[in-house]
């Protein structure tokens, strides 16, 4: 994730990431819709993979009284989502480091955004049963991020770059970076991000977006 200390890159995240993800901002509504299922209007929410701000702002503004915690390891990043608070920053510690860093207690709900596709099977259980570990019972957890049968990494990839792509045509330079990506991340099976989320834990885990190459989950800690 060396990108997300590129100073360049950072300043390109938030248009890039709203071109490449179908539906951002519904997915962001949807979130803190699913979030609203267990967190109070005075609740506190984790954000692991804060950096940009774009899903943080977005659930400050929807819910007035929810208070939270973000975590990113990239620091120019979390500089970005200071930024894009405003004034909702006063509602958000802001933490550089990984799911190890958080604070240690019990959260009324979660989100881990267009995050776990960079971690491997191991790294991303790990995560999981972290986050488990920091919710109340009956706390909601939402994940959306890049999934695929690695078989079909390079067709699912390419459709998100035709998407991506202000032409809706994929070029010969946009097919080396294709490649480049399905070499790199290590994406799941949508059978494979269910049994994780269930060895980590969860419960009631709920398929809630597709979008090419993207899907997302809402799972629950059991009261």
């Amino acid at each position: 994730m060396s990108t997300f200390q590129d100073a360049a890159a950072v300043s390109r995240y938030q248009e890039t990431a709203l071109a490449k993800v179908p539906g951002m901002a519904a997915l962001h509504r949807m979130t803190h819709m699913l979030l609203a299922e267990s967190v109070p209007a005075d609740g506190e929410v984790l954000v692991l993979g804060a950096g940009g701000g774009l899903e943080l702002s977005a659930f400050a503004q929807a819910h007035s009284g929810w208070r939270f915690v973000g975590v990113d390891p990239s620091a120019p990043m979390l500089e970005l989502a200071q930024e894009t608070l405003g004034a909702g920053a006063s509602r958000v510690e802001l933490v550089e480091g990984f799911i190890e860093d958080a604070p240690v207690r019990q959260f009324d709900g979660a989100t881990c955004l267009l995050t776990l596709h960079f971690l491997d099977r191991e790294g991303r259980l790990r995560t999981l049963r972290e986050l488990f570990q920091r919710l109340k019972p009956g706390g909601v957890l939402v994940v959306a991020h890049h999934s695929y049968a690695p078989e079909e990494s390079l067709h699912w990839l390419r459709r998100s770059a035709a998407f991506a792509s202000a032409s809706g045509v994929v070029s010969e330079q946009d097919e080396a970076g294709i490649a480049a990506m399905a070499a790199k991340l290590p994406a799941l099976s949508a059978q494979d991000e269910v049994a994780l989320l269930e060895t980590a834990g969860f419960v009631d885990v709920e398929l809630f977006y597709a979008a090419l190459s993207f899907r997302g989950w809402v799972a629950r800690r059991l009261l």
